[in-house]
């Protein structure tokens, strides 16, 4: 019995493991099974899924439009004296003091050089939107006292005031315009900001045409500033802070969330992760002046400061003040004029903004410096030629209206939209406002010797002068600017910030 009992256990035993064999074989194919149909379907889907999309441009396009208003208002307070300052001396009893009609032209030069000065300061301690905030605020005073004035103390404090504004508003929408736009549109968007100065320049004018038919029209010209400055203001309060300048003072959510206005949900991590690329550990710590002169960051700081000085230095202001006298010789009334030289600004800042992120800056700034040599050498033969008759006047008239043009295609928007580019982001609002104030003080010393050097020089050697400058500013470029076109602020800062 015991026998039998032995043989049929033995026999269980063998069955049950030949059944459980079969058992593990079976799972283990099974198991095989569900990981190639699961690396298959990975592999389905990996093939489906396309790759990362460059963010809407729709998100950020309304936050880039509300700062362009501070342009809008440069280029709006920059015209605004130009026809009615007849007028205004005539009201307030300096007509004929030239002196005293230079001083209300140029008094927001000072101004401007005093908020540009400081305006990285402010960027960086109170934020990018509150920055926009504190510009139109002495624009709206300023626009205020200019308006309701009836001395001539009044008017110059009030054109300080504004000049303020000034020189606060552009390096601070170059910021920002920078840091809150997608790669892909930045030069895009950029150029709106060299766009809207044009139509701000452009508004003066056609707001200053019934000055000479009504008594006191200037005094409208002024309170009429007073409403995109509001606009502005308020409107501010509902855009986007920068993330960058978030990130900087460790507020990494409301990064994240700005973020997610300004590239959609699905870029955040993306863009967080890029900041955190570049991020150096000394963000929060203080940017002395001497490291931006002689410091780490010279090479950066000089080649900015010396493109906004080529800038100036081709000429481009003396073109502004001499143009009404070259177009009157020719016949052309100084309104007509103006209207001119208001389109080829606009017509090349628009094919700019085409081309931006297309042939990209370098190119632009290569191609519109050299432009404006061509320009020059134009303007050089009609003096030439002053006295050979009408054909000189015309050549005048086209040189003039050629370099306005070529100028609006590079060298008047690319510079303010590329220094903020390869600037590292610690330093990046003081270093703008260390080149803006280069930018007013050549702007001022130009202005103020234009006429000066005309008498002594003529025409000829100084639009000679002009044109070799241009050329210096097409070698300067050709070997010292970088192309940023299509590229992170952080990967242009890590291929451009020197080692420790």
């Amino acid at each position: 019995m015991r026998g039998r009992q032995r043989e049929a256990y033995s026999m269980y035993k063998r069955l049950s493991s030949r059944d459980y064999t079969n058992t593990i074989d079976m799972e283990a194919k099974e198991l095989i099974d569900a990981i190639d149909v699961e690396e298959n379907s990975a592999l389905l889907q990996k093939s489906t899924v396309p790759e990362p999309s460059n963010p809407s441009w729709r998100l950020s396009f309304p936050h880039v439009v509300v700062a362009t208003l501070s342009s809008f208002l440069f280029g709006y307070h920059l015209g605004v004296v130009n026809e009615p300052l007849e007028s205004i001396s005539k009201d307030l009893g300096f007509k004929g003091n030239t002196l005293a009609e230079g001083l209300v032209v140029s008094t927001c030069l000072g101004g401007a050089f005093v908020g540009s000065l400081f305006s990285g300061w402010v960027a960086d301690g109170v934020g990018r939107r509150r920055a926009f905030q504190l510009c139109a605020l002495p624009m709206i005073i300023g626009a205020v006292m200019s308006a309701s004035t009836k001395t001539l103390a009044g008017m110059l404090l009030g054109r300080l005031f504004v000049g303020t504004g000034m020189g606060l508003g552009p390096p601070v929408a170059s910021l920002y315009v920078t840091e809150v736009s997608p790669a892909f549109v930045r030069g895009t968007y950029g150029s709106l900001i060299q766009i809207a100065t044009c139509l701000g320049l452009m508004g003066a004018l056609f707001v200053g045409i019934p000055v000479k038919e009504i008594v006191g029209w200037w005094r409208v010209c002024f309170w009429v500033s007073t409403i995109p400055a509001a606009i502005l203001a308020l409107a501010m309060v509902f855009c986007a802070e920068s993330p960058h300048w978030l990130h900087k003072q460790g507020r990494t959510y409301e990064a994240e969330a700005e973020f997610e206005r300004l590239l959609g949900g699905s870029h955040v991590k993306t863009a967080m992760a890029e900041l955190a690329k570049s991020d150096r550990g000394d963000d929060t710590d203080t940017v002395r002046l001497s490291e931006l002169l002689y410091g780490r960051h010279f090479r950066v700081v000089f080649i900015g400061s010396t493109l906004f000085a080529l800038q100036q230095l081709s000429g481009i202001n003396a073109v502004f003040y001499f143009s009404s006298t070259v177009f009157k010789s020719a016949g052309v009334p100084s309104g007509l004029a103006n209207v001119f030289i208001g389109i080829a600004n606009l017509s090349g800042s628009i094919v700019a903004m085409v081309l931006m992120d297309k042939v990209g800056r370098k190119l632009l700034l290569l191609w519109s410096f050299f432009g404006m040599a061509i320009s020059m050498s134009l303007q050089v033969a009609a003096a030439s030629f002053y006295s050979s008759g009408s054909g000189s006047l015309y050549l005048s008239v086209g040189g003039m209206l050629m370099f306005v043009l070529t100028f609006a295609l590079g060298a008047g928007p690319v510079p303010g939209l590329l220094l903020p580019e390869i600037f590292p982001s610690r330093i990046r609002a003081k270093a703008m406002a260390v080149c803006m104030s280069v930018h007013w003080v050549i702007n001022f010393f130009v202005g103020l010797l234009f006429l000066q050097l005309l008498e002594q020089f003529g025409p000829q050697l100084l639009y000679s002068i002009f044109g070799t400058f241009c050329m210096l500013a097409v070698v300067f470029v050709k070997r010292n600017v970088v192309e940023t076109k299509g590229k992170s602020l952080q990967e242009i800062e890590i291929a451009l910030l020197p080692q420790e």
